[in-house]
């Protein structure tokens, strides 16, 4: 085994075989590695526990471990440093209480640009690190979405979409209806004729196309007045020897209206005042 160093990265190790993952001796005795099948082992002198990869390294961490040695895996982040583009943190959930340690754990790789896995037995964390080793050099098309062109493709697309419709029954529609316009123009008696379709299957089609796309909610929503197209209120400056002006409102909708403000003249506050009344004091600041 040999080890190669770069200006920019720090020390990587190449396994003997590309086939190998590279183990720390941190890490022997520990179960998870019955679980790592598949792919060759070995044991090297690693800043991570597990080299999955020329760029990948592995920090695995046993939660039940972690609530007795919580400085444990700091420690590690720090002495990782920025070894390998991508740092994982393998995570195996084996206590009851785990959101808060979890939480905790994501806050700090997200600051040391750590990805975060979890597992929650010995053979899932197993089979992710063999995963990620098996695909080492696959290309990201592996799991980007096929989108076909053609008619068919987007036929079987957009039927599949309806609960319960699989491909063997959009095959079937379109033999019997020949194109998308006609099996939306589909009645219900025409698709309960066909084989494999049942009331719960057919009901779904039927709704999907003669369903309106907006529910009567939504409809009633686009008919509410708009705030900013109300009318302000105008207020009138009035004169020096005019009482005080009442703002008008004009109102558009269906409301009833409020009752008329009571603006008492001062003889009739004088009266007020003497039968204990408190009156209105209404100010315009003008």
């Amino acid at each position: 085994m040999t080890s190669t160093t770069n200006t920019n990265a720090p020390l990587v190790v190449i396994p003997a075989s590309t086939n190998n993952i590279i183990i720390s001796p941190l890490q022997r005795g520990n179960p998870v590695l019955e679980y790592i099948r598949n792919v060759g082992k070995e044991f090297g002198d690693i800043v991570a526990d597990y080299q999955v990869g020329r760029t990948t390294g592995v920090l695995y961490l046993s939660l039940k471990y972690h609530r007795l040695h919580p400085e444990y895996i700091f420690k590690r982040i720090e002495k990782l440093g920025i070894s390998y583009n991508l740092r994982i943190l393998l995570i195996l959930c084996d206590v009851s209480e785990h959101r808060e340690p979890i939480r905790e754990l994501t806050k700090a790789c997200l600051i040391n640009n750590i990805t975060v896995m979890v597992a929650f037995s010995l053979e899932e964390a197993g089979h992710y690190l063999t995963t990620s080793k098996q695909f080492e050099f696959k290309s990201p098309d592996l799991i980007k979405e096929r989108s076909e062109k053609d008619y068919s493709s987007i036929l079987r697309a957009t039927l599949t979409a309806i609960s319960k419709v699989n491909k063997t029954d959009v095959q079937t529609l379109r033999t019997a209806f020949g194109s998308f316009a006609n099996i939306s123009k589909a009645t219900t008696d025409q698709l309960q004729n066909l084989p494999g379709f049942g009331q719960v299957k057919v009901k779904n089609i039927h709704n999907t196309f003669d369903k309106p796309f907006r529910n009567q909610a939504t409809s009633s929503l686009a008919h509410l007045p708009s705030l900013s197209k109300q009318p302000q209120p105008q207020v009138v400056a009035p004169s020096s020897n005019a009482p005080p002006a009442v703002p008008q409102t004009t109102r558009t909708n269906t409301r009833e209206e409020s009752p008329a403000w009571d603006i008492e003249s001062p003889t009739d506050r004088q009266a007020s005042g003497e039968r204990g009344i408190e009156p209105f004091d209404i100010e315009l600041d003008l």
